[in-house]
């Protein structure tokens, strides 16, 4: 019997498996963990990245640092950071892999559900939602936090924990194995205070609140696709966010 984290997620052979076009054609076409794999891939390739250059060019290194992570006094004139920041990682070995094992965890199960594109929105929305948690925390309780730069695919995580924590509650499933790995989430920033508990917050709420909509029997989305479900709730989302961001930057703005 293969190792299962939680109901219906990948077993490493899964994951691992050829990658050949004809593996990749096949796994889009059943809804497989193409995103998932793409973003896993990603994400290594710029930590590989960030120690090579660490090691061997520090400057390269620590400008890879300035224009990638989110730094909320800087991210008027750094904007992508929102996203950019979510595909990075600390240079050590923990960080990326605690954060690829949750990604493999949940995210194959929320895109077979999903289908690809709209899981990578509801996995992009969620970590922007991460990010402005982060700066809305440094505009209302923490003037030091605006020099407080964070990175990595916390935020997006747990919006997908949100999300699939929804959809199971609804279809009745078994979430015990979830709750338990969702607490040694939140917990992490206790036991290591570094981490940045508020993109944690930010994105599981974004992607619980998503996840709520489109699960929703609200009648102007009433018989309409997934897709048109997907846009109709995610783009007012998106529209608040920056809005709360905007608002958030007045100060270093000078609007």
């Amino acid at each position: 019997m293969r190792f299962r984290l939680f109901p219906n997620s990948p077993t490493a052979h899964d994951l691992l498996g050829e990658t050949t076009k004809n593996r990749i054609r096949y796994q889009w076409r059943v809804g497989g963990p193409v995103i998932c794999q793409a973003i896993m891939i990603v994400c290594v390739v710029v930590w590989l990245i960030e120690i090579l250059t660490k090691l061997l060019i520090p400057p390269l290194f620590a400008g890879i640092l300035s224009y990638g992570m989110f730094t909320p006094a800087w991210v008027h004139v750094t904007p992508w950071t929102f996203i950019t920041s979510m595909f990075m990682h600390e240079p050590g070995i923990m960080h990326i892999l605690f954060n690829m094992l949750t990604l493999w965890a949940v995210g194959p199960v929320l895109e077979r559900m999903l289908g690809h594109w709209r899981f990578l929105g509801m996995y992009l929305l969620a970590g922007i939602g991460g990010n402005m948690a982060v700066l809305l925390w440094a505009r209302l309780f923490n003037a030091n936090g605006w020099m407080t730069s964070v990175y990595g695919a916390s935020g997006a995580l747990f919006g997908l924990f949100a999300a699939l924590l929804v959809v199971y509650r609804r279809i009745g499933a078994d979430i015990t194995s979830m709750l338990i790995w969702m607490a040694i989430n939140f917990a992490m920033p206790f036991l290591y205070p570094g981490i940045a508990w508020q993109a944690h917050v930010g994105g599981f709420i974004i992607g619980g609140i998503y996840a709520l909509l489109l699960t929703s029997s609200i009648p102007i989305t009433r018989g309409k696709s997934l897709t048109a479900r997907s846009l109709i709730y995610g783009i007012p989302l998106l529209i608040v966010i920056a809005a709360i961001s905007v608002w958030c930057m007045i100060p270093v703005i000078g609007m």
